[in-house]
């Protein structure tokens, strides 16, 4: 299950996959910038674009800012 939404915010380390990425499962790991998606949860994940530029959903939160 993804991490919901108010467990993530700007400045935390998450893994995400990018969209391109979504059929081989292939994760980034990134700084959150802002989040995008505006629900408290998503099956998905929630989605954020990273300080990089890069947009994808969280995985896995990785560590507190």
């Amino acid at each position: 299950m993804p991490p919901l939404r108010s467990e993530i915010r700007p400045g935390l380390t998450v893994d995400i996959v990018q969209k391109q990425d979504q059929p081989s499962g292939k994760l980034t790991r990134g700084v959150v910038a802002q989040l995008l998606t505006r629900s408290p949860s998503h099956p998905h994940g929630i989605k954020v674009k990273l300080t990089t530029g890069q947009v994808g959903r969280v995985q896995a939160v990785i560590s507190p800012a």
